[in-house]
């Protein structure tokens, strides 16, 4: 069994490089409706980015946890490549967390685990 992960989106393309940037994956081919990303490590799983003809509509019922060390360098990161912030940063039981939004407005968030904290 494997693994994929499918984001319905407008701009399959567009996406992809905002994607592919914040992940570190790696472009595959565009297949409409598809475009796949991957991770070139061979440890994460595959991302389609899949065109659909209907809009984005209310909260993603599953979305990605990127979790990271340094909340105020990879929010400039993040941000810098497009993504916008919904809601934070704001500490969750003890979890630096800031919940954005791709450029289409599907939701991601950055966790700071808490042993990971910058001291």
């Amino acid at each position: 069994m494997e693994l994929v992960f499918v984001l319905d989106c407008s701009d399959p393309e567009r996406l992809a490089d905002f994607w592919a940037a914040v992940l570190g994956y790696e472009r595959g081919g565009y297949a409409p409706p598809y475009a796949g990303l991957t991770d070139p490590a061979g440890q994460g799983p595959k991302l389609l980015l899949q065109r659909v003809p209907e809009p984005k509509a209310g909260k993603n019922r599953m979305h990605p946890d990127l979790r990271i060390s340094d909340m105020d360098a990879e929010l400039a990161r993040v941000t810098a490549l497009g993504a916008t912030v919904v809601r934070g940063p704001f500490v969750d039981d003890g979890w630096p967390t800031t919940v954005l939004a791709d450029p289409e407005g599907n939701e991601f968030c950055l966790i700071v685990p808490p042993e990971k904290e910058k001291t």
